[in-house]
């Protein structure tokens, strides 16, 4: 019995209730009615009336209750059609019904606003993706083209039509969706261009799986960054050569006029002498600027071999004769490292900090340490005045000493990264003075005995 009353619809349950709720009632007036003394008149008329009232009471507590059910089905069928705009009456917060279209209403004004602000998002990001100059493409699960940006258009050469909806294998671009990422693409496209950098990650979209692959064209990158070093390497050229040119055609055109003078001036030997030494000095010193920017462009590459690291450090401090370098031991280990470059890198290091310290009477020592296994860290401190300013360290051919080339640095900072390494220069923290951290990878070290 209880199973089909429950299949019953809610609007008969609340019908059936109602009766139910009525009935003895109304079965009391009647046997009422009929074991009276009332005519058969009386008794039909006012029977009819009872169960006339009786049954248009139930019909009428099912409308009240069936009726807003109904507005509010009809409000959330319009909100998941999509349309917000319809709105529920005698929405109030002193009635339960009032609440609950009091709740409905708020939430088509809620789902308003984020449909809204969904669209925006996404007709910005469309935007986006159609005005970025690199190539955007989205499949699904089964290698076909879902989405393309303008930039694919050209890169692929094709307009949109033809591409989505094509199985990645048929429009060439099997090898987008394979290997892994991110990569530098040599193949060709149906542009001039290249090389290509391949990046891809995955998405849902609908509960599916996507793919979304970003094709990035770095010529344009790779050509302007050619054109800078170009630029900086004409300027500090121009400006070391000008340097060294102007005084000596000043210094030449002096000696032309005394030489073309007559009589000759009494000192004229003397001033040729002192003129053609200066012009002697400045051509060595351009020459060893030039020399030195030539080393920077054709530093080696690295060819490691075993290197004893204490022996190493040890024999490097001694070079440094205007102080004494202390050395504090660390782990024992032989590595495999270029020694010949590190150890120039290392000489740098331990004269900079050497001159820093010399100007205020300080100390300077080094020492190394394994923060991880495979890495070591040497470091190289003073105390001296410290670093003033860090962001030209590495500039080359900057220096604030008088007789400095401004390489130091930036060849033993090539040195490290050849090396597959960093080299950080830091003010100390403890007190005065700088220290240089040089960080190494040291694949297959071993104790050394």
């Amino acid at each position: 019995m209880s199973r089909p009353w429950r299949s019953l619809p809610h609007d008969l349950h609340v019908f059936l209730l109602a009766l139910l709720a009525g009935l003895p009632g109304s079965i009391a007036v009647l046997a009422l009615l009929w074991t009276g003394d009332f005519s058969a008149k009386v008794q039909w008329t006012l029977s009819v009336g009872v169960l006339a009232v009786h049954l248009g009471a139930a019909l009428a507590v099912r409308e009240r209750v069936s009726r807003p059910l109904q507005t509010v089905a009809n409000l959330l069928a319009a909100l998941r059609e999509g349309d917000y705009s319809v709105r529920g009456r005698g929405a109030r917060g002193d009635d339960p019904l009032g609440e609950v279209m009091l709740e409905t209403n708020a939430l088509a004004d809620t789902l308003r606003e984020q449909r809204l602000g969904a669209l925006e998002a996404g007709t910005l990001l469309t935007q986006v993706m159609e005005e970025i100059d690199v190539a955007v493409l989205t499949f699904d699960e089964e290698g076909t083209l879902k989405l393309v940006n303008r930039a694919g258009e050209r890169l692929l050469g094709l307009p949109r039509a033809h591409l989505v909806g094509r199985r990645a294998g048929a429009l060439g671009l099997a090898d987008l969706l394979a290997d892994a990422v991110p990569r530098r693409l040599t193949r060709t496209f149906a542009v001039e261009g290249g090389p290509y950098e391949l990046r891809r990650s995955s998405f849902r979209q609908g509960g599916l799986p996507h793919q979304l692959v970003v094709v990035a064209d770095l010529r344009l990158a790779l050509r302007e960054e050619e054109r800078e070093a170009w630029r900086r390497m004409v300027r500090v050229l121009s400006h070391e050569i000008n340097n060294s040119l102007a005084p000596i055609q000043s210094i030449a055109g002096a000696l032309r006029d005394s030489l073309v003078q007559a009589p000759r001036p009494s000192d004229w030997e003397q001033d040729a002498k002192s003129g053609l030494g200066i012009i002697e000095r400045r051509s060595e010193a351009l020459a060893r600027f030039l020399s030195a920017y030539a080393r920077l462009a054709r530093l080696p590459p690295p060819k490691p071999g075993p290197l004893e690291l204490e022996p190493w450090v040890r024999r490097v401090a001694a070079l440094e004769t205007r102080l004494w370098v202390e050395v504090r031991s660390g782990p024992v280990l032989t590595v495999s490292w270029d020694g010949d470059q590190l150890e120039q890198l290392l000489i740098n290091l331990v004269r900079n900090a050497a001159d820093a310290a010399r100007e205020r009477q300080g100390r300077v020592w080094v020492s190394w340490t394994m923060p991880g296994p495979d890495a070591v860290e040497l470091w190289v401190e003073d105390e001296g005045p410290g670093l003033a300013d860090t962001a030209n360290l590495f500039v080359p051919f900057f220096t604030t000493k008088p007789q400095g080339s401004g390489i130091g640095l930036v060849l033993s900072r090539q040195i490290a990264e050849a090396h597959g390494g960093t080299l950080r220069l830091e003010n100390r923290t403890e007190g005065p003075g700088c220290r240089a951290r040089l960080r190494l990878p040291v694949r297959g070290a071993s104790p050394a005995r």
